[in-house]
């Protein structure tokens, strides 16, 4: 298997990073896209586990990206960072998916995301549509863009510590040092953070930089087909709930949805990160991943 850094460079400041992992670099392209307080190490480390070298020993060239200021991009987010998710909507998922068409040309690439990247997926189609044609497949874990449910899950993980500590967090140091703490792999710019937690709590799906209506266009594009997986232990970040929401909210599309759970035969009930990280997945739901990606699952609506 084969790890290769590939770095694209999107103003005079910062670089993007993703990391390739194939085993044959002519295999149909997957990009991969974490979530918040995240970075494409999600996906992967360079022991060969994760869902990335998963994918890679099957066959297909993959692309782990990390956005900007996270994972290998550099230079890290900071105080000094203005960008937030806007930036990763209009200028690094493009660029992410140029480079990729650059290095293999105008194959259709497939997308893989893990929570709040679904939700920057999206975004970036229905703002975007002239790029659907170059998707031919969507996969989500956990994505959802508002959280309705309400729990003590919510009252603790959504309320407390994502709105109420991490905010204070980045008053204090000028950007969410979520790893420094222990509550996320990587770190978030106060920007991104920000929007993110107006997303969370607000109905209207509208970009409070610009003012782009992410929810009026969703209702005017038809997205690829797409495979939503939720966790039946995901109480909060992801619940079961919230991913249907987000499914209604992106238009009339092709889409399956799974539920892991042992009561649907799953070998876990698995939550937020396990679902991506279980060393289990491999031989319970993986094998699914791959299906969908080969075009061998039938759409549930």
């Amino acid at each position: 298997m084969t790890y290769e850094p590939v770095f694209i460079p999107v103003n005079g400041t910062d670089t993007l990073h993703m990391m390739r992992i194939y085993r044959d670099p002519e295999g149909p392209p997957v990009l991969m896209l974490h979530g918040a307080i995240e970075n494409g190490t999600i996906f992967y480390n360079e022991s060969g586990k994760g869902l990335g070298p998963y994918l890679a020993m099957n066959g297909y060239d993959v692309y782990a990206a990390d956005l900007r200021g996270r994972g290998g991009s550099y230079p890290h987010v900071s105080r000094r960072s203005t960008y937030g998710q806007t930036e990763s909507i209009t200028e690094d998922i493009p660029a992410f998916m140029n480079r990729i068409i650059e290095l293999r040309g105008s194959i259709s690439q497939r997308w893989v995301c893990h929570s709040w990247g679904g939700v920057l997926a999206t975004s970036h189609l229905v703002r975007f549509p002239g790029h659907i044609k170059n998707v031919k497949s969507l996969t989500y874990f956990g994505s959802k863009r508002r959280v309705s449910v309400r729990n003590m899950h919510r009252l603790v993980y959504i309320d407390f510590i994502w709105r109420y500590l991490l905010t204070l967090a980045s008053k204090i140091f000028g950007y969410v040092p979520s790893s420094r703490f222990g509550l996320g792999i990587d770190d978030e710019s106060r920007k991104s953070h920000a929007f993110c937690v107006r997303w969370v709590e607000e109905k209207e799906w509208i970009d409070p930089q610009d003012g782009f209506d992410y929810g009026k266009a969703a209702r005017g594009v038809t997205l690829p087909p797409a495979l939503y997986f939720a966790a039946a232990n995901d109480l909060s970040l992801g619940h079961p709930s919230d991913v249907m929401d987000f499914i209604r909210e992106s238009g009339d599309h092709p889409y399956r949805h799974v539920l892991l759970s042992r009561e649907n035969g799953n070998l876990h009930d698995y939550d937020h990160v396990t679902m991506v990280a279980h060393r289990d997945a491999v031989r319970d739901h993986f094998p699914e991943v791959l299906a969908w990606l080969a075009g061998q699952a039938g759409h549930a609506q």
